[in-house]
Parts: structure tokens; C-alpha cells; sequence
């Protein structure tokens, strides 16, 4: 049986069990087993070279102490040993600044997570289904990646949790473009299940050559997330990825105050999502200067992220369309301190689709770096492929592709390109600090109408709808005589 087929069927498995409602609920019971197991091939590992390695779970709470053996204990026995000491006892674990760092995760893991299945039977079914995974093999272990991806797309369409999610087609082509090297910190303050931190050990484990770089890889990606399952998807992800020892925190990161970041709270290279359409409290907000208070998340991100990044760091940052154009007092600020203080040197402009099903808001990717002020922004208009008319979907997806164009311009932007064009600080500044410039190579004269011209072209609209239903009623009513 294929990795791909023991996944399925073991959600077919859970779809069987009453107390599993949703996509969702069942990733969820299905990522807190599988962290169990993956701790338990970890832990056989650190325990092999580690003569003085203590586990922080208690014997017979081990994966291998309780699940591994298919004929063992299931039914109501399974049950009530799950619910009263499995999630008791590694919820409530002792731990303090002692603490193995590797043993912390277990508690953090376990304090948001839940058993949702009400079948011991099922239950025990689910769990000798995993065994036939080994994750203490390379190729098992490697081979499985790829079906997390598969997991973490099924999230978008669980509802919201989409929105944890980023095309690893994007994530991977960010990271691509800030290149970070051995010896960098990355940070993604916003992480999710983990995608840019994922993509960006992939990136630098190209450099690897020394025990020394493994090392400083290990402790090089930092990130947090503000919400359980992400977190617990994040925190399996890295260590299926071999990061023993995941720099994840379970936090808000918007909760503190900009003012306190010192140097070593800086970061080389950041890359991140942040939620689009997020609304942050007042107690969130004044963590920030009053000029960039504003309630939308992705604003607060940005501001956060010009506090965090260090001298010639740089930046590579989803945002929507609404940050680009938008002029309320705070966006204007935060675009002001961004084009005053930073290198807003290129925005690449997302087609519509590239985040289907979760969201249809039209994208972009701003790309900055903190060694000079703007002086001027290329833009680039990833085309849509021909025969996707309206963006990509579902079943017609984002691939590598499709960025080939972004690609080969980056390396060589003099070369004449009709998806790219450039603004320079002075033009920004007369439009006010709005960054939405449409490309001028498009071959369209589209009019920008103030609201009194649209209002006026849809009322004339309105009466020339009302003449001609008029005229039609006239003509209906000779009919009928």
C-alpha cells in the first residue's frame, strides 16, 4: 500500500467514528498521533547517541509502549486510557527553566490538542494503520513529506483553516528570491503549518557541509503561530524534516509591544503570510506607535516586521491589494516609514486563483530589504497562462511554471518585458502612497474614474435600463391586444 492510499483510508476510517465532524476535526486527530509517533522515532534516535538523554513522557505513555503493537489494547480500555492518562498526564507535565527543550514541545503540543474519537475500535484501527508507516526510515520518513503537503491542502477546504495553508509553489519561490545562507536567522511571524520555514531549510540545506552548518541550521528558523492546529502541523512538519528541536512558539505576535525589540530580537531574512482581513483588538493595537494604530491584521504585520528586521536584512511578504491602494491615515504612515526607511524594491504582482478555494483577493508579493531608502519600485504582472481566463482554481492550479517569466526578468531586469514596469518614489509620493500602478504595457486605456464620474455613468446606466423596459412593456402590451 502506497503512503498516499494509507492516508485515505485512514480518513475513510475516521469518517465511520461519531465524534469526528469535519475535515478539520479530522486532521487535527490525525496530526496529534502522528507527532506521537514521529517523538517516538526521534526519541529512539536521541536516546542511540545521547547516553544521558531523559524523556519527559513517562514509559508507558510512549507510542512504542502502547500503540505499536497491533494486537494490543483497544476498544473501551483504548478509550479511557487515551482520554484519562494519555492527554491528563501530558497536558499537566512538569516542566521549568530546566526543562529539555525537546520535552517542552510534548507539553505545548498537548495543551491545545483533543481526542475527538468516541470508537476505542476504530481508534485502535487508526493507530495500526500508522505503524505501517517507519518513520525510522529514510526513505518512509522522506516519502511521507510529501503526503503532509497533501494534509495541509486538505485544509483548505476546511472552512477557515485555509487559511493556513500557502501554494508551496510560492513559498518556495520567495525563499528562492531572498536566498538565505547558513548562518542566517529566518523568521516567519505568522507561520502556520510551518510552509516558508519548511522551503527555507530546504534552500540552505544545499550548503550544508560541516557538522558545524547542520548545527547552526537547526537553530537558524524561528517561528510563531498564534493557533493550535497550525502550530501542533507546524511542530510535526519541522521535525519530519529532521529539526530536532523546532524554535516554534505558540504566541500572538502582534502582543507585544514594538517599542521593547532589542538587536537580537532582529532577524537576516523574513518571509510570511500574514492573515488578510484579520481585526486586532485595542489592546493589540496600542503595542504599536499611535501614527500606525490601525484594527487590520496584515497592516500590523508589516509595521511589526520593519521592527524586527535587521540592518541589510530582507523581506519577502504577501499582502493583499487593499494594502496597496489603501489611504487611510494609518496605511499611509506605515507605507511613509516603509519607503523612507527600507528598499521597496520590487512588488510582484499574484493572478487570481493562486490561493483557490480560500480566497479569491487579488495578491501580491512585496519584496524589501533595509539598506536604503526607495527610490524606485519594479513591478512585475505574473501573466495568466493562456486559457485561464478567470485565474487558476481548484483543479487548475499555481505550478513552477507559471513564475518561469518572474524568474528570468529578476536576473536581468533591463531586458524589455511587457508584464513589467516601474514607478519611482516621486511618482508614489503624487499618488499619495498608493502603490496600486497598473502596468502600462497592457495595451488597455483603462480611465481611473473619481466615485462622482461612476455614480454619474450608473445612473445614466439606470435610465437607459428604465426607457428601454418602458418601450418593452409598450410593445408587450400591443401583443396582447
Amino acid at each position: 500500500m502506497t503512503i498516499t492510499s494509507l492516508i485515505k483510508s485512514i480518513q475513510d476510517i475516521m469518517r465511520q467514528d461519531a465524534g469526528v465532524d469535519g475535515d478539520a476535526q479530522r486532521i487535527s486527530q490525525l496530526v496529534w498521533m502522528l507527532f506521537l509517533k514521529v517523538y517516538d522515532a526521534k526519541e529512539a534516535e536521541w536516546e542511540l547517541f545521547d547516553s544521558n538523554y531523559q524523556s519527559i513522557i513517562p514509559d508507558e505513555l510512549k507510542w512504542r509502549n502502547w500503540a505499536e503493537d497491533d494486537e494490543g489494547i483497544t476498544g473501551d480500555a483504548l478509550l479511557e486510557f487515551v482520554n484519562e492518562k494519555l492527554f491528563k498526564q501530558l497536558k499537566d507535565l512538569t516542566v521549568d527553566e530546566n526543562t529539555d527543550r525537546r520535552g517542552l514541545i510534548v507539553k505545548s503540543v498537548f495543551e491545545d490538542s483533543y481526542n475527538y474519537m468516541k470508537s476505542g475500535t476504530l481508534l485502535r484501527q487508526v493507530i495500526n494503520k500508522l505503524n505501517e508507516i517507519d518513520f525510522d526510515e529514510y526513505e518512509d520518513r522522506h516519502a511521507f513529506n510529501d503526503i503532509y503537503e497533501k494534509i495541509l491542502k486538505d485544509l483548505q477546504s476546511a472552512g477557515n483553516a485555509g487559511e493556513y495553508y500557502t501554494p508551496r509553489v510560492l513559498t518556495d519561490f520567495i525563499i528562492g528570491i531572498l536566498n538565505p545562507q547558513i548562518g542566517e536567522k529566518v523568521a516567519d511571524f505568522a507561520c502556520g503549518t510551518g510552509g516558508f520555514l519548511v522551503s527555507s531549510l530546504k534552500h540552505i540545506e544545499k550548503q550544508i557541509k560541516t557538522v558545524e552548518d547542520r548545527q547552526k541550521v537547526q537553530s537558524s528558523l524561528f517561528g510563531i503561530e498564534k493557533k493550535p492546529l497550525p502550530y501542533l502541523l507546524c511542530m510535526t512538519n519541522l521535525m519530519l524534516h529532521d529539526i530536532d528541536s523546532p524554535n516554534i512558539l505558540r504566541d500572538n505576535s502582534l502582543a507585544t509591544n514594538v517599542r521593547d525589540y532589542k538587536e537580537k530580537n532582529k532577524y537576516d531574512v523574513i518571509a510570511m503570510n500574514p492573515p488578510f482581513g484579520g481585526v486586532e483588538e485595542v489592546g493589540v493595537q496600542v503595542n504599536f506607535p499611535t501614527e500606525f494604530r490601525t484594527s487590520e491584521t496584515a497592516d500590523l504585520f508589516i509595521t511589526l516586521i520593519m521592527y524586527r528586521l535587521k540592518k541589510n536584512g530582507r523581506v519577502g511578504i504577501v499582502l493583499p491589494d487593499g494594502f496597496l491602494f489603501g489611504n487611510d491615515n494609518a496605511k499611509i504612515a506605515i507605507k511613509e516609514k516603509l519607503l523612507g526607511e527600507f528598499n521597496l524594491h520590487t512588488i510582484v504582482r499574484v493572478p487570481n486563483g493562486v490561493f483557490a478555494p480560500y480566497t479569491s483577493i487579488a495578491t501580491n508579493v512585496l519584496f524589501f530589504d533595509k539598506t536604503k531608502p526607495t527610490k524606485k519600485i519594479d513591478y512585475y504582472q505574473v501573466p495568466l497562462p493562456e486559457g485561464f481566463k478567470n485565474g487558476f482554481t481548484k483543479t487548475r492550479t499555481f505550478k513552477p511554471e507559471h513564475l518561469q517569466g518572474v524568474k528570468t526578468w529578476w536576473k536581468n531586469r533591463d531586458k524589455e518585458d511587457i508584464n513589467a514596469y516601474s514607478v519611482t518614489i516621486e511618482e508614489v509620493k503624487k499618488a499619495e502612497y498608493n502603490l496600486d500602478f497598473k502596468n502600462p504595457n497592457n495595451g488597455k486605456n483603462e480611465k481611473d474614474y473619481s466615485l462622482n464620474e461612476l455614480l454619474t455613468i450608473m445612473d445614466t446606466k439606470a435610465k437607459n435600463i428604465t426607457d428601454i423596459v418602458g418601450k418593452l412593456s409598450k410593445v408587450l402590451e400591443g401583443v396582447e391586444e
